[in-house]
């Protein structure tokens, strides 16, 4: 099971610091055409192992870049997004 605190340290690698820059630059651009967007459009900018994927896009929720719509029995590519 997804564990944001386990995967976090992946971030701060050089792997995924590339990441993270690659979904950044997404959801900034998704988030200006359609002001929110989801956690599989977020992904959708790199490729590897989909919980460091999650991570990335968790670390922008911990940054205050993005804040996530609270849904309930949401699966994790469903989570919904919006710039702050």
């Amino acid at each position: 099971m997804y564990n944001y605190q386990e995967q976090r340290p992946f971030v701060f690698t050089e792997e995924g610091q590339k990441t993270f820059l690659k979904i950044r630059d997404r959801v900034d651009a998704l988030s200006k055409v359609a002001g929110a967007l989801t956690m599989s459009f977020a992904m959708g900018a790199a490729t590897g192992d989909t919980w460091h994927l999650l991570a990335c896009v968790d670390r922008l929720v911990e940054l205050g870049e993005i804040r996530e719509i609270p849904q309930s029995n949401v699966s994790g590519q469903n989570r919904i997004f919006v710039k702050i």
